[in-house]
């Protein structure tokens, strides 16, 4: 930024005090110079406490101790925009800005110092918290009208004792939902007993759920109880229930009829409290028909039953996932990673996700390895999802990328049938027609 223009500079001061946003610049030894009305408004600092002192005393943001934007700006001679920080107050508040940097120079190109412009974010981080909460359930974050009415049944059927069957591909977030009914419902302070039926060796897997006594087999020199004695009074979950081998689901339609059960090696009947909920991604009523599954164990699970649809059917899902993703291994790693790029944002929407939520998980959880800044981009992604997405249309910012790709899925999901993708998308016809026409769809 040159300075010089000509302009009296007089009335410098003035022009800074009707801008809207805070504006300060310091000297080459890194002292602040001028300080403007917005400036003192957002911190709380009045100009005569701030000139002469340094701005990471006062501001003590989270990148001064790293890497300062404003002194990166003054040594490279670059501009910096658009930068998110948090500041600390006059009175120790520590508030989002978005700032932007710049040195200054005269225009006979001695460097004399540097200019920082920055916004208060506070309003923005509060409508994007409120949008958050609104589309979160527990864990489970979603704005997909689908999954939204699975948040409104959750509360209801966390009331009764019913059992509880939640169905959809792997990766989709079953047990999650399982939780959450738990923990919504009476049983909240109870255990939650999750056991995997296809992760455990069929010879262990009765042993596994009802326990053993001692002397039950060899090496069973004591008594041990299992899972469903662990969950009483609480939930049992089995993922994965058609893999439940054709004995144990006897066993188990017993134990949901009677809710008694006896240990391996035992004659002896033992009654438990027990809420029982499954999930399964196999269809269990075909497997019932070809008899596969006992069809009367079926129906007893199948009380109510919860479908997860898959990702590729809520793509507009996964900017907030990432987000929520984004933000939890920031918490657990420490990184100071804070968005993804709109290049990999667009990417996203144009993929599959075969591995659903979970492989979106895993993917962020990657990028966290490999990025090295504060945005993640197309480089930390993998080459097989680079190799099965396009680059970026051009001309189209990051959420008109996001817009395109969820109104191009939607008219895929729907065989190109306008009226039924509109009203998937919750929009009228004649602003999906817009649209299609707009992105040459």
């Amino acid at each position: 930024m040159g300075v010089g223009t000509g302009l009296d500079s007089r009335y410098f001061p003035l022009v800074l005090d009707v801008v809207s946003q805070g504006i300060f610049t310091i000297n080459a030894q890194g002292k602040i110079t001028s300080f403007n009305r917005a400036a003192e408004e957002i911190t709380g600092f009045i100009k005569e406490e701030v000139i002469g002192r340094s701005c990471d005393d006062l501001f003590k943001t989270d990148l001064c101790d790293t890497v300062c934007p404003l002194k990166k700006s003054i040594s490279s001679g670059a501009r910096i925009n658009n930068r998110e920080v948090h500041i600390q107050t006059k009175d120790g508040r520590s508030i989002p800005v978005s700032i932007s940097t710049a040195p200054l120079v005269t225009a006979a190109g001695k460097l004399v110092g540097g200019v920082e412009v920055f916004r208060d974010m506070s309003q923005v981080e509060d409508l994007k918290r409120q949008l958050y909460t609104r589309h979160r359930l527990d864990d489970i974050v979603s704005k997909n009208s689908a999954m939204q009415k699975i948040f409104e049944l959750i509360p209801l059927v966390a009331e009764s004792d019913s059992t509880i069957l939640v169905t959809g591909a792997s990766g989709t977030g079953k047990e999650l939902i399982a939780k959450a009914i738990h923990n919504h419902g009476p049983r909240k302070d109870r255990p939650f007993v999750a056991v995997n039926c296809g992760a455990v060796p069929e010879t262990l897997l009765e042993s596994e759920l009802f326990g053993y006594v001692r002397g039950a087999f060899t090496d069973a020199r004591r008594d041990k109880p299992g899972r469903i004695a662990q969950a009483d009074r609480g939930t049992l979950f089995l993922d994965e229930v058609g893999d439940l081998p054709q004995a144990l689901q006897i066993k188990l339609l017993r134990f949901l009829q009677e809710r008694v059960y006896e240990p391996l090696g035992s004659n002896r009947s033992i009654r438990a409290d027990v809420r029982v909920m499954a999930a399964t991604h196999r269809n269990l009523e075909k497997m019932a028909r070809a008899g596969e599954f006992r069809e009367d164990l079926y129906y007893r699970l199948n009380v109510m039953q919860i479908n997860i649809p898959p990702l590729c059917e809520r793509m507009e899902d996964v900017p907030l996932l990432a987000a929520h993703f984004i933000q939890r291994f920031r918490n657990r790693s420490g990184k100071d990673i804070r968005r993804i790029s709109g290049d990999v944002l667009a990417r996203l929407m144009q993929y599959d996700f075969p591995g659903n939520v979970r492989e979106l998980e895993n993917l962020i959880e990657r990028s966290f390895i490999l990025c090295t800044g504060q945005e993640i981009g197309a480089e930390c992604l993998p080459q097989s999802m680079l190799s099965a997405t396009r680059a970026p249309q051009t001309g189209l910012d990051a959420l008109e990328q996001v817009e395109r790709e969820t109104v191009r899925k939607a008219l895929h999901r729907h065989d190109g049938n306008r009226t039924r993708a509109a009203r998937e998308l919750g929009i009228h016809r004649s602003t999906l027609l817009r649209k299609i026409k707009r992105y040459g769809l």
